[in-house]
């Protein structure tokens, strides 16, 4: 078992709470599990449309102590919650969960979730105790006891919400004797968030988190879920991640919009196209399919993109008009709704052409000789700031993460900085920049800092270093007298 200074302070944490009259039973296991937050050095918001991603774990993570107990009682603990006025304690019985033999609908499950903003934040626990009923139901009897604490921030574009559902469903698994890991994790907690908490990500952030190791990338292939080997940042190059100061959510309006507007377009040139699309619920996440690119737009090349479609494709149109054509809405986890006007051109663009991008980052790294040179380096960086401006075409930007993203640029190069780009969802959060471990790199991103602290009068959070993935940290077994 992998020691953290984390962990070794958690355990000490859930020792303090064992006892008469606290948290967990003496005498009886308690599982931890732990998942980091992760950092999106490229691919952003091209998952849902089956392209390449390549992201890293961050050394932030979050923490969860489960044990089983003797009732059919669900206790959820996390004194954390304090702090954003929320419920820090959360009790319902196993039996809330289903309707005599069967499940409940998941409509009721969200009514249940949803009935106080208070404890909202159970969805992605409940949610994975859920799925984990329903595909283990003679295995799941008992109730559970969990304790989670985390340092990964809320809102700022670095996966809280994967790391506590992937925390969660390791913990809650280990103490029914399941063992789920690797993509059947990283898939089954993505439905989590998409099915209970209802926000539209795709996987990339739970592939991340589960299968991370320190210092290395995980690239994906989100057709739906296919992880290539790791790749370990050439020695040359670092990446930080400075949070913005602006929250952003995969749940908001922006995001919502931007996705909905790139099923849209997919809608559009499949009817070019004469198309057949079906909708296939065969896998772990439903969806559409045709038989040229099978549902994902990172499969049609960005040369047939362009001669082909991009000038026929409206730059907006509004949700009204579109449904009145369409009624039938190609992606299952969005709405079509008739007062937004969709940047479809924009967004249908960019899932095409990010996947390509990334694609081109990721055989730069790999297939060149170190050290790089530095055409290399400005290579990527280029495609870094092509990204971001993908991002911002897409309605995804923010006054603040543009900011970040200038200040590098004006270092530029020759001070060692080569890229920076918006990560996650977009529209705020967290940037992430590409540097080298140098005196010149590290003075430079100072600079970068401090000229951000002075233009907004905020002094930004800064992401550096990675940490292990839950799979690679494991189980960790306590036995408490």
């Amino acid at each position: 078992m992998i020691q953290l200074p984390d962990i070794i302070q958690f355990s000490k944490t859930i020792r303090a709470n064992t006892g008469a009259e606290k948290f967990f039973q003496p005498g009886k296991n308690i599982f931890i599990s732990r998942a980091p937050g992760r950092l999106d050095l490229m691919g952003g918001n091209d998952d849902y449309t089956g392209g390449l991603v390549f992201e890293t774990t961050i050394r932030e993570a979050t923490r969860v102590a489960a044990q089983a107990r003797d009732d059919t009682r669900v206790r959820l603990l996390n004194p954390q919650m304090r702090e954003q006025n929320w419920d820090e304690l959360v009790e319902f019985a196993l039996d809330d969960l289903t309707r005599g033999a069967a499940m409940r609908p998941l409509e009721e499950v969200r009514a249940f979730v949803n009935a106080d903003p208070k404890r909202q934040w159970i969805a992605y626990v409940l949610g994975a105790l859920y799925l984990l009923k329903k595909e283990f139901p003679a295995q799941i009897t008992r109730g559970v006891s969990l304790f989670l604490e985390s340092e990964v921030p809320l809102g700022k574009g670095v996966s809280s919400s994967a790391a506590l559902e992937v925390a969660a469903m390791k913990a809650i698994a280990a103490t029914y004797g399941l063992r789920i890991e690797g993509a059947q994790l990283a898939l089954w907690t993505q439905w989590v968030e998409n099915a209970i908490a209802q926000s539209a990500s795709g996987v990339m952030d739970q592939i991340t988190v589960v299968l991370g190791d320190q210092d290395h990338f995980v690239p994906l292939v989100c057709q739906p879920c296919q992880p290539e080997p790791l790749v370990r940042l050439p020695a040359p190059l670092r990446i930080w991640g400075v949070d913005s100061g602006m929250r952003h959510s995969v749940a908001g309006i922006e995001y919502e919009a931007a996705r909905a507007a790139t099923f849209m377009g997919y809608a559009l040139i499949c009817d070019w196209e004469n198309l057949p699309v079906r909708y296939d619920d065969t896998g772990a996440l439903p969806r559409y399919t045709d038989p040229r690119w099978n549902g994902y737009l990172a499969n049609l090349d960005p040369a047939t993109y362009r001669t082909r479609y991009e000038n026929r494709l409206p730059e907006q149109t509004r949700g009204a008009d579109f449904s009145a054509k369409y009624p039938t809405h190609l992606d299952p986890f969005t709405p079509v709704r008739p007062e937004v006007v969709y940047p479809v051109r924009a967004c249908t663009r960019y899932a095409v052409e990010e996947s390509y991008r990334v694609h081109l980052f990721v055989e730069l790294l790999t297939n060149k000789r170190e050290p790089l040179t530095p055409r290399t380096l400005t290579l990527l960086g280029e495609l870094m700031y092509e990204a971001h401006q993908g991002y911002t075409e897409c309605g995804l930007g923010s006054e603040a993460t543009d900011l970040l993203v200038n200040l590098v640029r004006a270092e530029g190069a020759g001070h060692e900085l080569f890229g920076a780009k918006i990560t996650g969802g977009g529209a705020g959060g967290t940037v992430a920049i590409l540097g080298t471990h140098s005196a010149e790199s590290e003075r430079a991103f100072r600079r970068v800092v401090a000229r951000f602290r002075e233009q907004t009068g905020r002094a930004p959070y800064i992401f550096e270093g990675s940490s292990v993935g839950a799979d690679q940290f494991g189980i960790l077994e306590l036995m408490v007298d």
